[in-house]
């Protein structure tokens, strides 16, 4: 069986390739792989579009946002595109004011959708969310009970950098609680699958089958959050 078990964040990212699609999952400070999102920070890769619920947050934490502001990302494709508060400038609020980089704002029930289309291997799907709106310009229409809908496509990616709060030496994952939210779909809709564990790996068969949430064969490399913390 293939070692999907790494030592270092680096090392797991270090294949990353420029203008290659990754997502990133995480609602505010919940299930954000900060750890390989600060490894693919230092491991350099341009040109990169990001599929994330948003584009980073003010402060020093590492998210999405650290790639952006190190203009390591030419486009983002997030559910919100602007900061909770109009009067905080986010450094991708900036850099778009400035076209330094290209956006796609995307419904964030349609986003989890359209990731989960690309993990079921489902072409596309019609959905009544956006009809009306300019979200909805260009994009095929069809009636549907009554309904207006609209065409959406499934969204792909080359990487996928996930957090997991368990996993055992082939990959199989658990998540805790609100970690839960776009890891999983993430999980399954990327050519490579890299993840951070929170608290532990163990054996094949140590992992309750009922708990696993996402299996292996999703995943292609899994790194153990050090011990003594997180640390970038």
């Amino acid at each position: 069986m293939k070692n999907k078990v790494f030592s270092t964040f680096d090392e797991a990212v270090k294949d990353f390739q420029d203008d290659s699609v990754f997502m990133s999952p995480g609602f505010g400070n919940v299930g954000v792989p900060r750890n390989l999102l600060s490894a693919v920070n230092r491991q350099g890769a341009k040109g990169l579009t990001g599929i994330s619920n948003n584009a980073g947050a003010l402060g020093d934490s590492i998210d999405v946002g650290t790639l952006i502001q190190a203009k390591q990302v030419k486009k983002m494709i997030c559910a919100f595109t602007a900061p909770t508060h109009p009067s905080q400038v986010t450094p991708f609020v900036e850099m778009y004011n400035n076209d330094e980089l290209d956006a796609e704002l995307v419904p964030q029930g349609t986003m989890a959708e359209r990731i989960r289309a690309a993990a079921a291997g489902i072409g596309g799907f019609y959905t009544p969310t956006s009809v009306g709106t300019e979200l909805a310009e260009g994009k095929e229409h069809r009636e549907i009970n009554g309904r207006m809908h609209v065409l959406e496509f499934p969204l792909h990616a080359d990487y996928a950098l996930i957090k997991a709060y368990r996993a055992d030496t082939f990959g199989n994952l658990q998540f805790r609680l609100a970690g839960r939210n776009f890891n999983p779909i993430m999980a399954m809709a990327a050519k490579t699958t890299i993840v951070e564990v929170e608290k532990e790996i163990v054996e094949v068969g140590q992992l309750d089958p009922d708990q696993i949430h996402v299996s292996g064969v999703y995943v292609n490399r899994i790194v153990l959050i050090p011990e003594d913390g997180i640390f970038y």
